[in-house]
């Protein structure tokens, strides 16, 4: 079965290979805090489908519990270490699902995918609770493709190898809110890390879903350009990646190396 990227919203996407749904940074609500969504309906029930979950962080727009609550009972979820103290109510809340802490280099398998944890650069607390920190994540799932999910991340040096090869990378683009804080790649940070990871493909996200009530004619940009800026500079810069940018629900099968 040819590998299969969709992209629902935000940092939102399943990733199908090997017969395994994988889930990254499930978020299906209209309204988060000051957040709402501009573009894009919440994902369908189908896309609730998953055999394991992947949380990047604990920024409550990436691990959001009432998202990962919707879930079917035995479904694999992983989550940065020392997800269960940073966060009340976690484990109680998500009883019904297998949990298991990651930190960078840490493996698990499921079927025949291997998926891998890899450092990024973002700030990883449960914000505003607890003095706990834990790792901010992105997540390498490998079956019949290398995909590369970076979570939130700045660039850093040892990106490339870290993340080691790799066929598709979902990279963030942008954010939910007028100015970008450090740690997260724009558009031109996002095509500078092809230019280090080489990929076959890339696919923009993190971008053009939520934005803060009360401040749509702020900055308007940074909610509608990333996805284009990205396609134009990633074109120029690392001419060698296809690059597929996807509509709210909609899937590309990319290609892959054989």
């Amino acid at each position: 079965m040819p590998v299969e990227i969709t992209w629902w919203g935000h940092a939102t996407c399943t990733v199908e290979d090997s017969d395994v749904r994988v889930l990254t940074d499930p978020l299906f609500a209209r309204r988060l805090a000051h957040l709402r969504r501009r573009r894009g309906a919440p994902p369908p029930p189908r896309a609730w489908r998953a055999d394991v979950a992947l949380v990047s962080h604990l920024h409550a727009d990436h691990l959001h519990v009432p998202s990962l609550a919707r879930l079917a009972p035995g479904t694999r979820l992983l989550v940065p270490r020392g997800a269960p103290r940073a966060v009340p109510g976690l484990l109680r809340r998500l009883a019904h699902l297998r949990l298991t802490e990651m930190e960078p280099g840490d493996e698990t398998g499921l079927g025949a995918v291997r998926i891998r944890a890899v450092p990024a650069r973002h700030d990883g607390r449960r914000l505003p609770f607890g003095p706990h920190r834990s790792p901010a994540l992105g997540y390498v799932v490998e079956g019949e493709a290398r995909t590369y999910f970076a979570g939130d991340t700045g660039l850093f040096e040892d990106m490339a190898k870290e993340v080691g090869p790799v066929d598709v990378a979902l990279l963030p683009v942008g954010g939910w809110g007028p100015y970008l804080g450090e740690g997260h790649l724009d558009a031109g940070r996002a095509a500078e890390a092809l230019v280090r990871l080489t990929p076959r493909s890339a696919v923009p996200v993190h971008y053009g879903t939520y934005w803060p009530i009360g401040m749509d004619a702020v900055r308007p940009h940074e909610f509608h350009a990333p996805g284009d800026e990205f396609v134009r500079l990633a074109a120029e810069r690392a001419p060698g990646v296809t690059v597929h940018r996807l509509r709210h629900g909609e899937s590309v099968r990319p290609e892959v190396a054989r």
